[in-house]
């Protein structure tokens, strides 16, 4: 009995000691991320392993995926390679349950207890890697944050009103810093410019020097909303022309806010520091809570309005328009802020109202759960019963849109090309004026889309632009110039090649394409010229095709007419690879044969015609490579 006692107390020694040697610690705090969608729960050390217990928070029923390639670095600069997963599989989907959230542990080996932080990497060779930075392992605080003398916060006057906007073509500086930074936590960024002729575009590639810091320049008509995707959030700001502006990023802060544990810690300063041209007014619309879109819900904004007729609909918009310029005008913010503000209230009142048709229609065919072919149907065949002059007057309380406070709007670089230009009759008759800022910035778009559709601009076309501003018109005439470079330089590059279907029925159409690649191993790109995605894909691939370069691998790119002809063929010399145009039956045709819901769709056909693969929406260079070489190999 005696033994059997000692033998007992022995081993609850041993298991007390086993139990000593581990260290937990409960939701460290961390530098920064590339995603939201991992966080690191719990960090459990001892003398046998690492284990980093994760919380995963995702869209419903999609999947995330760990990469078997994931590794920790310490402080020291030591790496220690993934050993496996508990309950999750690296390489394999991790499906999010209903609720979206999930949980599974990461075990590496174990780390000399001289480190006092880790980063976590999938590796930079994963496509949308998950990457945290500087997670802690020795206490709750993040070592203290030394900030620049030019970090500072604007005292805000709630008086100042909104400042004439600066119209000329000039370049606008854009100057950044990001704190915390090292070696691979971002090595570029792309601003994204809201400019309201050309429309929201991303522009070139700026890259990070190794003290964080960043510089460009971009090309702007006026003062135009500018933002910097980073860290998963929108940071905007103001590029003016021919002035200055600044932001230095406080990454600890920007993802502090972001995160599920740490988002109701202790602040670690301003997200955000802005300097130069309209600083404050950049300041203020960072931290602005209130909230201001008509349209944040389409879903919720279908079951609302079903059964409402055009009358009750735009009724149903302005009170809700109504309720939101009341709370902007209570808050206690400044006037130029709730100008801005109330522009874009009025500009996305005036893209609810120009959707009217098409939202009454949805809402039916949700309230009377269609079928999609049911939808199809209704929505080629119903006509919706609008009172006279319903647009006219439904725009006439939106004259702000006319002003140049407009010109303050980031929203009015898709709002004018993409639902209020085939409205311009309406909006003449509401505002009683075909002049004004609006008018001009239409106009000088409408010139710049053909432009951008590789045609350059004709005679008439120059008429109407020297009737516009100055600005507009430098803006537009340097597209212009640059198109005619373009072309000129295009008669003289190779690497395409542009092919002919021939005489061939729909169903022998596929066979017809892809048989004299027979042998060889082809990448099929069913895409379009006006696809943003599909442009961004062609541009990530480039390094790829660099590096598979003399393979047995045929790049074939299958588009129809909906991608205009000039466009399409301007665009192709940049796309070296085999390339198809088809018939608007031929493509409608091959859709329904590989059930193609969008573009780009991607398919992979071995070296005897077999689909091996099939994806909708780019997946990314690395996995595009992996399939290929499942085929190839």
């Amino acid at each position: 009995m005696k033994k059997i006692t000692f033998i007992a107390i022995l081993l609850l020694c041993i298991c007390s000691l086993t139990k000593a040697k581990e260290k937990v610690i409960e939701q460290p705090p961390f530098i920064a991320w590339t995603s939201t969608s991992i966080q690191v729960d719990k960090v459990v050390l001892s003398d046998t392993a690492t284990v980093l217990y994760i919380k995963a928070f995702y869209h419903p029923k999609q999947w995330i995926r760990i990469s078997g390639q994931s590794f920790l670095k310490d402080n020291n600069g030591e790496t220690y390679a993934l050993r496996s997963g508990i309950g999750i599989k690296p390489d394999t989907e991790f499906w999010m349950p209903e609720s979206g959230e999930g949980e599974f542990r990461l075990v590496f080996p174990p780390i000399p207890t001289s480190a006092t932080s880790i980063d976590f990497s999938e590796g930079d060779n994963v496509q949308g890697a998950f990457k945290i930075w500087g997670i802690q392992l020795k206490g709750k605080a993040l070592p203290e944050l030394l900030l620049p003398q030019e970090a500072i916060v604007h005292k805000i006057d709630i008086n100042d009103e909104l400042p004439e906007p600066k119209i000329e073509y000039k370049d606008a500086t854009i100057k950044g810093r990001i704190l915390d930074y090292r070696p691979g936590l971002v090595s570029k960024i792309v601003p994204i410019i809201f400019d309201p002729v050309k429309g929201a575009y991303e522009s070139e590639e700026v890259k990070i020097n190794n003290d964080g810091t960043f510089v460009t320049r971009v090309k702007v008509p006026t003062t135009t909303s500018a933002a910097i995707r980073l860290f998963g959030k929108m940071i905007t700001f103001y590029a003016v022309p021919g002035e200055e502006s600044s932001v230095i990023i406080n990454t600890r802060e920007l993802c502090r806010q972001q995160s599920k544990f740490h988002k109701d810690d202790k602040p670690y300063g301003e997200a955000v520091y802005f300097g130069g041209t309209l600083a404050g007014l950049s300041q203020e619309y960072l931290n602005c809570t209130l909230k201001t879109s008509i349209l944040n819900d389409y879903r919720q904004l279908f079951k609302d309005v079903a059964g409402m007729d055009a009358g009750a609909y735009k009724d149903f918009i302005y009170g809700k328009r109504a309720n939101l310029l009341a709370s902007i005008e209570k808050a206690p913010i400044s006037k130029a802020l709730k100008a801005v503000l109330g522009n874009q209230v009025d500009a996305e009142a005036a893209q609810a109202i120009s959707l009217t048709e098409m939202v009454i229609k949805q809402a039916y065919t949700m309230e009377h759960k269609m079928s999609k072919e049911e939808a199809r149907e209704y929505f080629n065949t119903a006509q919706i019963e609008l009172p006279e002059n319903y647009y006219a007057n439904a725009f006439r309380p939106l004259a702000s849109i006319n002003t140049m406070a407009a010109l303050y709007n980031s929203k009015l670089s898709e709002l004018i090309p993409y639902y209020l230009r085939r409205r311009t009759d309406e909006l003449t008759k509401a505002w009683g004026t075909d002049k004004g800022i609006y008018f001009d910035i239409n106009k000088a778009g409408e010139l710049y889309s053909s432009i951008k559709e590789f045609t350059p601009l004709t005679a008439e076309q120059e008429v109407i632009l020297a009737t516009l501003p100055p600005a507009c018109q430098n803006e537009v005439r340097d597209a212009n110039n640059q198109l005619l470079k373009t072309l000129e330089a295009n008669k003289k590059k190779t690497g395409f090649t542009i092919n002919e279907v021939g005489d061939v029925s729909n169903e022998e159409l596929f066979s017809s394409i892809i048989s004299k690649y027979r042998g060889k191993v082809i990448l099929v790109d069913f895409w379009a010229t006006w696809c943003g995605p599909c442009r961004m894909a062609n541009k990530a691939m480039l390094p790829l095709k660099e590096e598979l370069k003399g393979k047995d691998i045929v790049y074939l790119y299958i588009t129809g007419e909906t991608s205009p002809l000039k466009t399409w063929e301007n665009m192709i010399p940049d796309i070296h690879g085999e390339h198809f145009r088809l018939t608007d039956a031929q493509w409608s045709f091959l859709g329904d044969k590989f059930d193609i819901r969008g573009v780009p769709t991607y398919l992979i056909i071995d070296r005897e015609g077999n689909v091996k693969h099939q994806k909708t929406g780019f997946p990314g260079v690395a996995q595009i490579k992996e399939e290929l070489m499942k085929v190839y190999d």
